[in-house]
């Protein structure tokens, strides 16, 4: 997985009128805006080495679903849904990694929209999204870039609860060679409004914009198109050194930017993100 290869971060914040409780300085949202990200899940090849690592970083609390869905493991920031785990087998043959699914009302007319688009839906046969159990629906596709993405369509699950604090989300990126097939996919297909940050032959970089916020961008780069996102964080330095002291590795040293000091670590099985002061 690709984090970082130059920074571009947080223009914006994930925001959907979020409200600060007494008992947290976590803002909590109830619902994300259609097209913006929603969740995020780990494929994991050692689930309970997972666990404690971001128990020890981050504090997150877990909570497993259930043989009825296959062991897949819930975590907790604050008490509120922040992400999934999910076990990694080997005869995939890919490398542990996080995802990210943007929601939509209708994943299936969402995942046909894709195809038709230039994208490919990662089950084999008709792009039909799979339902989990009274939850929501559940999609994955390979953009025409060839980044991977998720859907969620959600019923029961809302996806993540909590933004912007610390072990939450704070922003979400694509990194592509093919930028302006990327805003054209996904301008197309989830109805992304786009704001031209920089179009210059040094650096070209978009926003995506919902309800007036920048929640995410999209950034060219000669690197393998990926998605990925930052999680908050109360002091950077002090992270870091939790997830050195936890197993994980540092990708990218802390360094202060224009947009907050930002970090690129990989945990404890090697699956990256990074990490966003809360300024």
């Amino acid at each position: 997985m690709v984090c970082i290869g130059d920074w571009m971060s947080p223009p914006g914040r994930l925001r959907d009128r979020p409200t600060i409780s007494k008992e947290t300085i976590v803002p909590v949202r109830t619902s994300a805006p259609v097209g913006a990200p929603i969740w995020i899940d780990l494929a994991s090849s050692d689930v309970n080495r997972s666990k404690e690592f971001y128990a020890g970083v981050f504090g997150w609390t877990f909570e497993s679903s259930g043989p009825e869905f296959g062991g897949y493991t819930n975590a907790f920031c604050n008490g509120k849904p922040v992400a999934g785990l999910n076990f990694n087998d080997p005869q995939w043959n890919v490398p542990d990694a996080w995802a990210t699914y943007l929601h939509t009302t209708d994943a299936k007319a969402t995942l046909e929209k894709a195809v038709a688009a230039g994208g490919v839906a990662c089950a084999e046969g008709p792009p039909e999204p799979m339902q989990i159990g009274d939850r929501g629906w559940m999609g994955m596709l390979s953009d025409p870039t060839g980044a991977f993405v998720g859907l969620w369509q959600p019923a029961g699950h809302r996806g993540f609860e909590v933004v912007n604090g610390n072990g939450a989300p704070t922003y979400f990126q694509l990194t592509t060679r093919e930028y302006g097939k990327a805003l054209d996919f996904y301008r197309e297909v989830f109805d992304w409004n786009i704001e031209t940050v920089s179009d210059t032959d040094e650096f070209r970089y978009s926003t995506a914009n919902f309800d007036g916020e920048a929640l995410l961008g999209v950034m060219a780069m000669d690197v393998e198109p990926s998605w990925f996102f930052f999680l908050g964080a109360d002091d950077v330095d002090k992270t870091v050194q939790l997830v050195l002291d936890n197993g994980g590795s540092v990708i990218r040293d802390a360094e202060d930017t224009p947009y907050g000091r930002l970090a690129s670590v990989a945990d404890s099985t090697g699956a990256g993100f990074n990490l966003s002061s809360l300024d």
